[in-house]
């Protein structure tokens, strides 16, 4: 039977947290689960979930820690047996801990990029926002400027990706990830990559998911032994 790894990746708006997703996931192997697609595809699809979330954003307010985690652990019980990869969550402390009461993470990976580089990528970057397709007007670009390459939808840029608002965004990614990360930290799982080029920093995540992941020895989400 293949052994099985759990893993999650946070960094800053920007950082290229689903670029390297995705390489991930296409290199290793694992199912890679996004809150923020999730969310977007079970409010498309109005399922009870997504009708629950739906209430939330019309009123522009955060999904709450409790539900957040309740949506996700319900998705990650669909998982079971596969190997995965998490992006988006756990976002906060509580996220986390929610987690953490039913499966330790073999490994947390965190994207360190200087705040000159989110700035520039963020300036150029632009969002199909039915799917969630993220566009780069500097190495990711559409096909047709300004459209969505499978739908060909209007593209948009959002109010809270413009030069004013990111270093608020970013104040508020280090308040809420550092007790995350401390917590990983203490966990003995967190691998930090730091680099401006998303292309340089994958060799290193690559070469280490390389050793990490034929040596695991878990056979699934269970709840942790407790001393």
């Amino acid at each position: 039977m293949a052994k099985l790894f759990r893993t999650a990746i946070m960094g800053p708006p920007g950082s290229g947290k689903g670029t390297i997703s995705q390489r991930i996931a296409q290199n290793f192997g694992l199912q890679y689960l996004s809150s923020g697609h999730f969310l977007r595809e079970s409010i498309a699809a109005n399922t009870e979930a997504g009708v629950l979330v739906k209430s939330y954003v019309e009123r522009s307010m955060l999904v709450p820690d409790h539900v957040m985690s309740r949506l996700m652990l319900l998705r990650l019980e669909q998982l079971t047996g596969h190997s995965w990869l998490l992006d988006g969550f756990p976002r906060t402390i509580a996220q986390a801990k929610a987690l953490n009461n039913i499966c330790q993470l073999d490994m947390v990976i965190i994207l360190n990029i200087p705040y000159e580089t989110l700035r520039e990528r963020l300036s150029d970057r632009w969002i199909h926002p039915a799917s969630g397709r993220v566009y780069n007007m500097g190495f990711n670009p559409p096909r047709v400027q300004g459209r969505d390459d499978v739908s060909g939808e209007p593209l948009i840029q959002h109010a809270d990706d413009r030069p004013e608002a990111l270093l608020a965004r970013l104040r508020h990614y280090k308040d809420v990830a550092k007790p995350v990360i401390d917590l990983y930290k203490s966990q003995g799982v967190l691998y930090q990559f730091s680099g401006t080029d998303t292309n340089r920093i994958w060799p290193y995540i690559s070469s280490l998911l390389s050793t990490k992941i034929p040596t695991q020895h878990l056979d699934g989400c269970q709840p942790p032994i407790q001393p």
